[in-house]
């Protein structure tokens, strides 16, 4: 089950290259299901994978001019205050045990985990309808400081969503920049990369004193997801990106069905 989950880390770097998300969405179900690695720390272990590999891939974005920092800066300020509240203050202040059903415990493990599979539900809908991308005019320029306030609210939104359950929000994050803000396809996703690596990284830094790390699997799974991340890069100018979101979407939906039925009825 671990090579498994190690050639799955390949597969998170490969999204988080072609689709600019998805990463967390891989990343915990992998830790809890293949490594065994407990919920609440695999959402914490998530942000330091995610964060890191998609650094590197916003790097390598930036580079080839694909990122719109002021999108960056819009995002990354409001996220990295709604994810210290989390982190500190809303994630500790969760009780260990929420309630029963029957004979069925919904422990704080298993709530996180029931909620991360509705938002990659969500989230595979989304991109199994999603329409092709909106082309950026130069009108649109001039009524963009207009959406500076919505936007700096969701950006607050994902980063409680980050802090939360561990996910970088990469599925939220480039609908929002394509169809809210009309980014071309390409430079939206590498916004999101470095807009995710921002999230991901201070979430991670702000539960360094609350767990116990096992870093051998962190950089193994960091090392073979920047791996994944070029493959994927190289991947996304073969691959229509209306295809390339359908697809992941469908798998996002089997892996959401899946998390679901075995938290609820297979434990």
């Amino acid at each position: 089950m671990e090579i498994i989950g190690y050639i799955a880390s390949i597969l998170i770097g490969v999204s988080l290259g072609m689709v600019g998300s998805g990463g967390s969405i891989l990343t915990v179900p992998v830790l809890v299901y293949l490594m065994g690695v407990n919920p609440l720390l695999a959402t914490t272990s998530s942000l330091f994978i995610v964060g890191v590999t998609s650094l590197v891939g916003g790097i390598r974005a930036y580079t080839k001019r694909q990122v719109d920092f002021k999108a960056v800066t819009e995002f990354g300020i409001p996220s990295i205050l709604s994810i210290f509240i989390t982190r500190h203050y809303l994630l500790p202040a969760l009780p260990d045990t929420f309630f029963n059903i029957g004979s069925l415990v919904v422990s704080k493990e298993l709530l996180l985990m029931v909620i991360f599979a509705i938002l990659m539900l969500a989230a595979s809908i989304t991109m199994i309808h999603s329409q092709a991308p909106i082309v950026k005019t130069a009108g649109d320029e001039k009524v963009r400081h207009d959406k500076v306030l919505p936007l700096m609210l969701l950006g607050f939104c994902i980063g409680v969503v980050t802090g939360l359950l561990g996910a970088g929000g990469g599925f939220l994050i480039i609908p929002t920049l394509v169809l809210f803000l009309k980014l071309p396809m390409k430079t939206a996703v590498g916004t999101s990369l470095l807009i995710i690596a921002i999230n991901s990284l201070f979430g991670f830094l702000f539960s360094l004193k609350q767990f116990e790390f096992n870093w051998t699997i962190l950089i193994s799974f960091t090392l073979l997801s920047i791996v994944g991340i070029f493959i994927g890069s190289k991947l996304a100018d073969k691959v229509s990106g209306g295809s390339l979101k359908k697809g992941f979407g469908w798998f996002v939906l089997i892996m959401g069905v899946y998390i679901i039925i075995k938290e609820l009825f297979l434990n």
